[in-house]
């Protein structure tokens, strides 16, 4: 790939980001971020400070309720969850990313890739150019020292068990692809739902962790919980027998209030390992009014815990989750008006976060 490739945009920061590519090809876990004194123009920043590459963390693991890094400290993901790639593929792209990490400030992003739904890809869906759009993704974040979840988005199937074949097929040939890499985190079902048992879950995981761990025994694996990843209660109780996994919590802030928020506490003061790998502002249909009060409840339970979190999504659809405006047309380098109210909210909060 030629360098100029890794520039995503110019600018203020372009200078700094030509020298950082100069000085960090590397990727999560080769250490080797660019440890420049070059300021950015206009930013007083270092070329590394203004990429935000994580490469100094490495491979990532469980220690108890925590995610580490390859040194065993305390290490926090953020970043935005797409909707579903066969819908709005336009948004796995490298300007994409690029305008995620350097001007909102994230490390992660997480690709969606419906299992039931129209075009998903267990119905109908064309699996080659899904699994190539997944690629292209986990590709992307790679080249720009990002973090990536591969996202088997369990939904109207409600049980994961329908489609387990399918899934171990998926996750065999993504886990034989990337085991080399140690930036890919492997969700293995987004929403279990309607009736789906903790102990359903538990025999689909214990069929789909293992096809994973024949190929990366060490890679981070987050698994679903019952009633749309809110019950993570029932993980607490009998957790899984494996270890770097961790237990997937979705809120939305104007549907889930104190009561899910207890129950969080509870189960990280006793030790259970919770990634909020979806959430949003708005309620829990994905539209209707944000509750930036409420949002702001669950951002200070985050901080205190240091959880990591993936916000719900990054698309230009027609409804209140959606982070871009849906007469907005662009797939990077948005303005502030070019982005939905949750969109101006999440950005700031995701800058904040950034902050050295």
């Amino acid at each position: 790939m030629y360098l100029m490739d890794r520039i995503c945009w110019m600018g203020k920061t372009g200078t700094a980001l030509f020298l950082a590519g100069v000085l960090a090809m590397g990727m999560p876990g080769q250490a080797q971020a660019a440890k420049t004194a070059v300021k950015s123009a206009g930013t007083g920043k270092t070329a590394e400070e203004v990429l935000n590459v994580p490469t100094d963390h490495g491979a990532l693991r469980v220690d108890g309720a925590n995610l580490v890094d390859a040194k065993g400290e305390k290490y926090q993901l953020y970043g935005m969850s797409t909707h579903g790639i066969a819908w709005f593929p336009q948004y796995v792209s490298r300007d994409t990313f690029c305008t995620l990490r350097d001007d909102w400030g994230t490390n992660c992003v997480r690709l969606a890739v419906y299992t039931e739904e129209y075009n998903g890809y267990c119905s109908g869906g064309n699996r080659e150019e899904l699994k190539r759009l997944v690629e292209n993704g986990v590709s992307y974040a790679t080249e720009l020292g990002m973090y990536v979840i591969v996202d088997w988005h369990v939904l109207n199937d409600k049980d994961p068990n329908v489609h387990r074949a399918e899934a171990a097929e998926f996750f065999d040939q993504m886990a034989a692809k990337w085991k080399d890499q140690d930036n890919v985190i492997y969700e293995i079902c987004n929403e279990p739902n309607s009736g789906t048992s903790w102990e359903m879950i538990t025999a689909y995981a214990n069929e789909i962790i293992p096809v994973i761990r024949k190929h990366d025994r060490d890679a981070v694996i987050i698994v679903g919980t019952p009633s749309w990843s809110q019950e993570i209660d029932q993980a607490l109780k009998r957790p899984l027998e494996f270890d770097n996994v961790m237990y997937a919590l979705h809120f939305y802030a104007g549907t889930h209030t104190d009561w899910l928020r207890n129950r969080v506490r509870e189960c990280v003061d006793r030790g259970l390992p919770v990634f909020i790998s979806e959430f949003g502002m708005c309620d829990a249909s994905g539209n209707g009014a944000n509750d930036f009060g409420q949002a702001d409840q669950w951002m200070e339970l985050i901080d205190r815990y240091g959880l990591s979190y993936c916000c719900w999504n990054l698309a230009n659809k027609d409804e209140r989750s959606s982070v871009i405006r849906a007469d907005c047309g662009k797939v990077s380098g948005w303005e502030e008006r070019e982005l939905s109210e949750s969109g101006q909210w999440i950005r700031r909060r995701f800058r904040r976060e950034a902050q050295p």
